[in-house]
């Protein structure tokens, strides 16, 4: 049953539990897979398929016929849902492109600075537990405006070596260029380095358990990566005016995920406490990943109860969560104050899911208290930002001394010559 406590009486630290992915003996395996699959290629890959996803496979590429018999099966109302989440995020999306600028209000000087996309794009689709047609959306979509012009799916197969439909008409839907059958660390390898069927790319992007996050983490700095996402995390902030049934399910929304994910309640009434604890035993039990759900909670589950709405939003703000529901009839009077959030949920119609799916913000979110520091993923993501500068000899002249002086007294005399010399004809 999820616990109940009196904010005064306890730290942050004990309110949200969270996975730091510090396990030495899982760096041990990854880097061992890492090195195997840039040493091994492709033999190595179809190795892992056949032990992880007991899959034997002769080829890892996903064939165009594949895409298509997986689209033509099916439903069309599903496929006509796709389209239409897709040209949400589009639209949501299109308005964080950046375009390049130009200063030249100074004589003889011009500077500015060019967007140029990242050419290719890894992107990791989780399998295992669940399918993800969702993650195939919210990161191809940011990526294609972008103008992101190769994106590399991996996704792990089935142990018949076939990929889930849905997640190839995602596919499809958002424009992906090459898909592969390959999983975990593998996988990141693969991409990371490259093999004599996969490209190397040059940013990865995508959720995955403990092993491709930590392979993320290793690979960084060969390749970009999106973000190190730790376990799935709902914070709902409520009053007493909120229906217990709603909030508790929109708690259990993000404990389905994962035995590791964190759904907090933060309120002001110890009456809506209780009722959505009660609650909680009510609807677990229908779920269909109920065992899951039912650990998150019992393990990782809190209800927090504060003095007021204004201390709760405090508390959301210590917290940082990844997800942030506001369930009170004025949300927008609390938005303001939020400071750490990853994506904000506003009012009692707003249920996290809509976010997740269909409503067009990104739903690839920092967890694990980076929404301090970090944002949702978005065109950003798959842009470079190079600075120029052009200076005339007599703009140059203008700031001669000056420069010189300021490298002279860093002791870079080097760079103070590189100025001077162009004055000494």
């Amino acid at each position: 049953m999820i616990k109940i406590l009196d904010y005064k009486e306890v730290e942050i630290k004990e309110i949200l539990t969270r996975d730091n992915n510090n396990d030495r003996s899982v760096d041990e395996i990854v880097s061992g897979i890492l090195e195997d699959v840039r040493t091994n290629g492709d033999t190595a890959l179809l190795g892992y398929c056949e032990k992880f996803d007991k899959a034997k496979l002769s080829s890892l590429e996903v064939s165009q016929q594949e895409i298509d018999d997986a689209f033509s099966s099916i439903d069309p109302d599903f496929i006509k849902t796709l389209e239409l989440a897709r040209d949400n995020i589009e639209a949501f999306h299109t308005q964080q492109i950046r375009k390049n600028f130009v200063l030249n209000d100074k004589e003889g000087i011009v500077l500015g600075q060019k967007v140029t996309p990242i050419e290719k794009v890894g992107l990791y689709v989780p399998g295992g537990t669940a399918s993800y047609p969702s993650s195939v959306l919210m990161n191809t979509v940011p990526a294609k405006l972008a103008g992101v012009t190769e994106i590399v799916m991996a996704t792990p197969p089935s142990s018949d070596g076939t990929i889930a439909a849905p997640i190839l008409a995602a596919a499809k839907v958002a424009g992906v260029t090459r898909i592969f059958k390959m999983g975990g660390a593998q996988a990141v390898a693969a991409l990371s380095y490259g093999t004599e069927s996969v490209p190397k790319v040059d940013k990865i992007v995508g959720p995955g358990n403990i092993f491709v996050a930590t392979a993320k983490r290793m690979v960084y700095g060969t390749v970009d990566i999106d973000m190190i996402a730790g376990p799935s995390e709902i914070l709902v902030l409520a009053d007493g005016s909120c229906n217990p049934r709603y909030v508790a399910a929109d708690l259990l929304s993000q404990a389905e995920h994962d035995r590791l994910a964190s759904a907090v309640l933060v309120t002001d009434s110890p009456e809506l406490a209780k009722a959505v604890q009660a609650e909680l035993e009510v609807q677990i039990p229908q779920l269909s990943r109920a065992d899951i759900a039912r650990e998150s909670i019992d393990t990782n589950g809190k209800i927090v109860l504060a003095d007021s709405m204004k201390q709760a939003v405090e508390i959301s703000n210590l917290i940082a969560p990844e997800h942030l529901e506001i369930c009170v009839d004025d949300p927008f009077a609390l938005l303001n104050s939020v400071k750490n959030a990853g994506s904000i949920f506003l009012g009692k119609n707003v249920p996290e899911a809509l976010g997740d799916y269909f409503a067009g913000p990104n739903h690839t979110l920092p967890t694990s208290g980076t929404a301090r520091f970090s944002s949702p993923l978005s065109v950003d993501d798959f842009v470079k930002k190079s600075s120029f500068i052009y200076y005339t000899k007599q703009a140059l002249s203008d700031v001669q001394a000056r420069v010189v002086d300021f490298a002279t007294r860093e002791g870079l005399t080097a760079h103070a010559k590189s100025v001077s010399i162009r004055f000494e004809d």
